[in-house]
Formats: structure tokens, C-alpha cells, sequence
């Protein structure tokens, strides 16, 4: 076998159609636009969405819900996560990052929530806590402590 025995196998290679080239190709004239109309034109057609001038349907649909512009999307952090920390340790948002328990995106809120449970004593400066999270804290003989949340 040499290299110039090599090619595509049977049916894998289709020529691409070339419109518009005169009688003889089959495909002249109209260039297999049909005769006239808004599609026939050059530049014709109709936007995405437009229904004839008719109330296209994402306009007739009913508006729902509302969005709170004053939400605040904490980034949360359970108690079980924390066990990661060795005792004694001051644990804030940049630890947090470094552990990889938030992203560095996440970084203007921070909540702890109270899920499982915590072996030693630590020092835990966030955004905000849930009671059963600061109980668990104060009862393993650390402390919970609350940040000013940045503003961006």
C-alpha cells in the first residue's frame, strides 16, 4: 500500500452545493430560493421569535415571581467542615478560602450553619451564624465571631 492509494471511503466526501451558477448546474436562476417573497429577497427573512406581526409567544406568556434586589446570597459553611482546622486556630474568610470550603468569589458573605459537630476549640470570624452554629462554638470552648460584610 502506498500513500497515494489512500481515500475516503465511499460516500464519506460530498461536494458542497454551489447555487446560483447558471442553467447547466441545475441550481441557477433562482438559486433553489423558489420565486419571490420575503425569503427570496437579499437580506430576507424574519428575525428569531417574529410570528407575522402577530404577539409573538414570549410576549403573550404572563410575567412571574419576583426578583429581590436586596437579596443576600451567603456562602455557607457547616460546623463538620471546620474540623479541618487544627484547635486553637483563628479561622476567617481567607482560611476558609485556602481550605477550599469557599471560593475567593464567595468571599463578601459568610454564614456557618450548625451541621455536625465540633471537637475542639476554635476562633470563627464570619459574616453571620445560625444559634445552633454558635452554640456548638461557645460549647467546644471557642469563640464566634461576627464580621462587617464588604461592600462591593
Amino acid at each position: 500500500m502506498k500513500l497515494t492509494d489512500l481515500h475516503p471511503a465511499p460516500g464519506a466526501r460530498k461536494k458542497r452545493k454551489r447555487v446560483g451558477r447558471g442553467p447547466g448546474s441545475g441550481h441557477g436562476k433562482t438559486a433553489t430560493k423558489g420565486h419571490k417573497g420575503q425569503k427570496a429577497r437579499s437580506g430576507g427573512g424574519v428575525r428569531p421569535g417574529f410570528e407575522g406581526g402577530q404577539m409573538p409567544l414570549h410576549r403573550r406568556a404572563p410575567k412571574r415571581g419576583f426578583k429581590n434586589p436586596f437579596r443576600r446570597e451567603y456562602a455557607v459553611v457547616n460546623l463538620s467542615d471546620l474540623a479541618v482546622f487544627p484547635p486553637g486556630s483563628v479561622v476567617d474568610v481567607d482560611q476558609l478560602v485556602e481550605a477550599g470550603l469557599i471560593k475567593r468569589s464567595q468571599r463578601s458573605l459568610v454564614k456557618i450553619l450548625g451541621d455536625g459537630a465540633l471537637q475542639h476549640a476554635l476562633t470563627v470570624k464570619a459574616h453571620a451564624f445560625s444559634e445552633g452554629a454558635k452554640a456548638k462554638i461557645e460549647q467546644s470552648g471557642g469563640r464566634a465571631e461576627v464580621l462587617t460584610p464588604i461592600r462591593a
